[in-house]
């Protein structure tokens, strides 16, 4: 019988999870003056673990490529121009399309999955934060076409992106602790969109890795 392959081995689940908050840790502390390239700096590094990770899952890697590949080339032509409205319109786009891919892709591999390891509730959280990019982008997408979209914005002076990642956290979770109110339809949608799939997170994703964790602890019996 072949041996059951260690998922640490191909799935970087737990090295994306680590980028994922280090970054929201560092933000803050970011100059301004920088904090457009930094930022575009730190996106390439994740894309290349979200890349792994859709690799290592069932979704096709070809689609993970074809989004990629012309995401990295704008990542870098936005660090020479970072106040061009059309360029952040569009890595934007691309940003929410391929992080909501990623989304797929590991969460296909968490519902495939029938063992539950480290790796596994790693993943789990990896995931959670690559939803809550996914719509971060989405929602400076909407604010890019439609000025305004988001409360105390006007056209001049849009939300900041950190602010619209702390909007799709607190979104995800449903803490409500945001200070920042979707004023225009559209903001108002994606939102609601997102609170849908916080709710769904939590009924099929963790649900059935909690699942599977009983099912373990009762196979392998009572300690001794």
């Amino acid at each position: 019988m072949t041996p059951r392959r260690n998922p640490a081995d191909w799935h970087p689940a737990s090295v994306l999870l680590a980028v994922q908050l280090l970054g929201v840790v560092a933000y803050p502390f970011i100059d301004e003056a920088i904090g457009r390239a930094a930022l575009a700096l730190f996106g390439l590094a994740v894309l290349f673990l979200a890349v792994r990770a859709v690799q290592a899952s069932p979704a096709l890697t070809w689609v993970a490529i074809a989004i990629g590949l012309p995401l990295a080339i704008l990542s870098l032509v936005q660090v020479a121009d970072p106040a061009n409205g059309v360029l952040l319109l569009w890595s934007s786009i691309l940003f929410a399309a391929f992080y909501f891919y990623t989304s797929y892709g590991l969460i296909r591999y968490l519902i495939q999955e029938r063992l539950v390891t480290t790796e596994t509730l790693l993943a789990t959280g990896a995931t959670f934060t690559v939803v809550a990019w996914a719509f971060a982008y989405t929602f400076q997408a909407i604010q890019a076409f439609w000025p305004g979209a988001f409360s105390e914005a006007v056209a001049s002076t849009p939300r900041p992106w950190f602010d619209l990642l702390f909007l799709s956290f607190t979104t995800l979770t449903s803490v409500g602790l945001s200070d920042i109110v979707p004023v225009l339809p559209q903001a108002r949608s994606a939102l609601m969109i997102e609170e849908v799939a916080g709710l769904l997170y939590v009924a099929l994703v963790v649900s059935r890795v909690v699942g599977l964790t009983v099912m373990r602890m009762r196979a392998d019996g009572p300690p001794e």
